[in-house]
């Protein structure tokens, strides 16, 4: 049997010790990745990760190294650039701290990986992807709910025509977050603080985007109405201060092809729905409704004939006539899944195209929400030049 060749790729995860660093990036996707012995490509190589936890406070990042088995750690990020064997640079820090950093690493000759937002404006997003164009080095952003186990069911009900002509998408994010006087806080309070990168726009208004584009058509228009419901939380030490970011976001886009789409997001909502996240998608032959796991699905043949009349009980279940899509397949970590096809773009140049530029698109249309709001009216999203 042929040997085969191991390569190791040195990975700077600067805000290791942030959630989103910890649970999703380090510990279900990086970690995970070296338990399975590393991304097999083809028949003679594998790569393995070896990644650097970089942040702020040496006492969270050598816990958190030794909780999770990482061997490096180090609150030099200059340091952790200027060493060759770290090829790969990814930012998971808050927004607002994002492009100085990303924009070091370009200049470092490393390849780039960030969390979205990939910057706190359109131009600063195109100005990273401009610079890694020019400097000749592979980029991404994460883009993880395109392989959540629901998004990818409705896909497959799309490729297979089961919609017929999609006529709207019908989307429900959020759920309540606590204040955190009474009860604790299930989110940073930096997500409070527009001075911080904060607000419920600029985050999920960017996941928004590479839905709808890469599921029912290019974004193309938008309507924003954003709000700032709770006023005033409770931050990690138990201190009270004032909301300046938007934490709800009622928004309609036009697609191309003439979908309708429109979507809330709240954080300040108690959900009565089958997840935290669902996506109702209408066709002239089905619908198909999708959370983060589960799709169900009701075709043309077996949609019910209501008929209006309050002054009688319903006769209808409208729960009854809906089928389960069934899993077909084995679903991994949705990070996990983008951040193995990362390492292969990296390793053997395979296609990635979810590129800094689809981050950019995500920021514009954060951005061009946040002027509708303010106009309030309809503004166009024009298509990003590269």
């Amino acid at each position: 049997m042929d040997k085969v060749a191991t390569q190791t790729i040195g990975v700077i995860i600067n805000g290791a010790t942030g959630r989103m660093g910890t649970n999703q990036h380090l510990m279900r996707s990086i970690m995970a990745i070296i338990r399975q012995g590393g991304v097999k490509i083809g028949d003679e190589k594998v790569v393995v990760p070896d990644p650097i936890l970089v942040g702020r406070n040496p006492t969270k990042l050598e816990e958190l190294a030794v909780r999770s088995g990482a061997k490096r750690w180090t609150t030099d990020l200059d340091e952790a650039l200027a060493d060759r064997r770290n090829e790969i640079y990814f930012d998971t820090q808050t927004t607002n701290r994002r492009f100085d950093a990303v924009k070091k690493a370009i200049a470092a000759g490393k390849h780039v990986y960030c969390e979205k937002p990939s910057a706190a404006t359109t131009a600063e997003a195109l100005e990273l992807h401009r610079l890694a164009q020019a400097a000749g080095v592979k980029n991404g952003v994460v883009q993880d709910k395109l392989w959540l186990p629901g998004m990818l069911k409705l896909k497959t009900l799309r490729d297979s025509g089961f919609f017929g002509r999609i006529l709207s998408v019908r989307g429900e994010f959020g759920y309540w977050v606590f204040e955190g006087d009474t009860v604790s806080s299930q989110r940073p309070s930096w997500n409070y603080r527009k001075e911080h990168g904060g607000g419920i726009i600029l985050d999920m208004l960017a996941h928004f985007r590479y839905l709808l584009d890469n599921l029912f058509g290019n974004v193309q228009s938008v309507s924003c109405r954003g709000a700032t419901h709770v006023e005033r939380r409770w931050d990690e030490n138990g201190k009270p201060y004032d909301c300046t970011a938007d934490d709800s976001a009622y928004s309609i886009f036009e697609l191309q092809g003439g979908v309708i789409a429109q979507i809330n997001a709240s954080w300040c909502v108690r959900v009565r729905r089958d997840d935290l996240l669902t996506l109702q998608v209408d066709g002239t032959k089905g619908t198909a409704v999708a959370g983060l796991r589960d799709c169900w699905a009701q075709s043309y043949g077996v949609t019910p004939r209501p008929v209006w009349n309050p002054d009688a009980a319903e006769p209808i279940d409208f729960n009854a006539d809906w089928q389960r899509v069934p899993q077909h397949q084995t679903y991994d970590n949705a990070f996990k899944v983008q951040w193995e096809l990362f390492l292969r773009h990296v390793a053997a140049d395979e296609p990635f195209p979810w590129t800094l530029l689809e981050g950019a698109k995500g920021v514009q249309l954060a951005e061009k929400a946040l002027e509708s709001w303010e106009k309030r009216q309809w503004v166009d999203v024009p298509e990003l030049n590269a």
